[in-house]
């Protein structure tokens, strides 16, 4: 008999012009011990399903039923843990998962609700840290004890929606292998809501994605079939891994596709060549040859980036060597803390270079200048201002000798081309967060920058979100092959993006371990990246230098050469 079902839910918010239906005719079955994901795109009704499972909401039609007895309000046999930590701040990390012991356990022996609350503390590694603030942690601790004071809670099922997709990859991959290991020990019934196709594949028994809304409704479910525990090299390597992930990536593309692409527009960009503001090469040779640097368009000669502390100088970045031609896309990956913002931001003149140096078209960068544009994780747009406007500050400044109206046609080309051309006239504040980052790139393409850096643009973006702006970064790529560095932590974004993938090593001291050669033509999108023959084995070799350097900064790794 199943443990949780949902049996025909609908559920809508709002009334008559504001109504939004989320959800339609939904049902599903969940078997005791089951672990089951839900996979699909933001906004497409996943917290809503959790919600209705927890009965911190109602449908509005059929029912949701625990045991054979209808679900009406929260219960402590259905632990929920979601993306927010929502952990009180004056509480310790035992006094946080105390307090859920203490609500289960009033009748029994503080000693035994002492011993309760150790045991999950150690459960999830934070042993050592029982007593800091939730303001001393990680974001990783801080969700390892969310999901200590859920499972402390005995819950007979476990709800998670998207606990682990605001941390950084090595997190998110050491928090998944723990959520399996709980959940050998624990035998939960788990109901897992995520948008990353990986970590569905490696922690769940079915997968079933959610359509996008509105009305949303269930696709087919993917059995997996991989033997527990699952390691993420050796699937990598196994066909039936390879086929399971694309046909679950093809459907949920497809149905990205079905909400509605892009529109196409027809407008034609100008034939304007933006102001420099730096004393380069002199007028007469920039027009009969844009640049004689081809080969050595940047270079990055023995790049150290040093910090003081009151322990003694900390260098982070030391020996960055690189040299990249005019025109090429490059990937720059590596764990966190290992220094790629750094060196972005000084390409970016951001930060100072502490030794060595860098040069863009035969220019030491000593400053900032519009002849660079940088994509932040966060967009950074003013929030009282429209799309349109927020672009056009940039061009205004980059175009000042052509007219209003050619400046006008720069803007509208690219917010089309990322496709916001039916929302250029929003305010900032009211658009989503994929929107924002949108007008974020239209903003960097549109001041025809000599250097685009990109650092991790999509990482505060939900897997399936991310994949539809690559594809639009690709396509204006496509269009400039303006020179580009991207910071990533997403092996997957390193290969589709860069012509070379430059891995670094952990900081502090953080240098170039290794340089990896993508020989796949472009045009390039997911579908086609899945189907060439030597995308896994890239992958496999990113991963390997990743699980090498894991644990610090000696590795198995051999450093090669960094020049191109």
């Amino acid at each position: 008999m199943p443990i949780l079902e949902l049996k025909a839910v609908s559920k809508h918010f709002g009334e008559g012009d504001a109504r939004t239906n989320v959800l339609k005719d939904v049902s599903l079955s969940v078997e005791d011990g089951e672990f089951v994901a839900i996979v699909g795109f933001s906004g497409s009704g996943k917290t809503t399903l959790i919600s209705l499972m927890a009965g911190l909401t109602r449908p509005d039609g059929g029912e949701v039923v625990f045991k054979s007895q209808p679900v009406s309000e929260p219960g402590p046999e259905r632990g929920v843990v979601f993306q927010s930590y929502s952990l009180m701040p004056w509480l310790s990390v035992r006094g946080n998962i105390a307090l859920a012991v203490d609500a289960v356990m009033r009748a029994a022996p503080q000693a035994e609700r002492d011993e309760r609350t150790a045991r999950y503390i150690k459960m999830v590694g934070l042993s050592h840290a029982a007593d800091r603030k939730p303001a001393e942690l990680s974001g990783g601790m801080r969700q390892r004890v969310a999901v200590a004071r859920a499972l402390a809670m005995h819950p007979e099922v476990l709800l998670l929606d998207e606990p682990l997709s605001a941390l950084d990859a090595l997190t998110r991959a050491k928090l998944q292998t723990e959520i399996e290991d709980i959940w050998s020990q624990e035998k939960k019934t788990v109901v897992l809501i995520t948008n990353d196709v990986d970590e569905a594949i490696l922690l769940a028994d079915r997968i079933i994605p959610l359509n996008p809304g509105p009305d949303a409704s269930f696709g087919p479910e993917f059995r997996v079939p991989f033997e527990r525990p699952r390691d993420r090299s050796a699937m990598n390597d196994s066909a039936a891994y390879k086929k399971l992930r694309a046909a679950i990536t093809q459907y949920l593309m497809d149905a990205g596709i079905r909400r509605g692409a892009a529109i196409e527009d027809t407008r034609v960009l100008p034939n304007v060549v933006p102001v420099r503001f730096d004393n380069g090469p002199p007028r007469a040779y920039r027009d009969a040859a844009e640049t004689p640097f081809d080969q050595r368009y940047v270079e990055f000669y023995e790049v150290k980036k040093t910090y003081p502390t009151p322990k003694g100088p900390l260098t982070v970045v030391d020996g960055f060597d690189l040299l990249m031609k005019k025109g090429e896309f490059v990937s720059l990956i590596g764990h966190s803390g290992c220094g790629k913002s750094t060196v972005l931001s000084m390409i970016a003149g951001l930060q100072d270079v502490s030794g060595g140096g860098i040069v863009l078209d035969n220019k030491e960068v000593t400053a900032a200048g519009p002849d660079r544009a940088v994509v932040f994780q966060s967009p950074s747009l003013l929030p009282w201002m429209t799309a349109r406007e927020n672009v056009a500050l940039g061009v205004e400044r980059v175009f000042p000798q052509v007219s209003k109206a050619e400046r006008t046609d720069i803007v509208d080309y690219y917010l089309s081309r990322v496709g916001l051309g039916d929302a250029m006239d929003k305010r900032a504040s009211d658009l989503s967060n994929g929107m924002k980052q949108r007008v974020g790139i239209a903003r960097a393409f549109a001041i025809s920058p000599k250097l685009l850096l990109l650092d991790e643009p999509f990482g505060m973006l939900d897997s399936l979100t991310r994949w539809e702006l690559q594809e639009v970064l690709m396509e204006v790529w496509s269009r400039t092959q303006v020179t580009a560095i991207c910071v990533t932590h997403d092996v997957d974004e390193a290969i589709l993006l860069a012509d070379r993938v430059v891995m670094m090593t952990n900081g502090p001291n953080a240098r170039i371990g290794k340089i990896m050669d993508v020989d796949i033509a472009r045009p390039r999108t997911r579908r086609s990246l899945l189907e060439h023959p030597r995308y896994y084995e890239y992958r496999q070799e990113l991963l390997t230098f990743l699980e090498d350097y894991e644990h610090g900064a000696g590795a198995r790794a051999k450093p090669k050469s960094a020049a191109a």
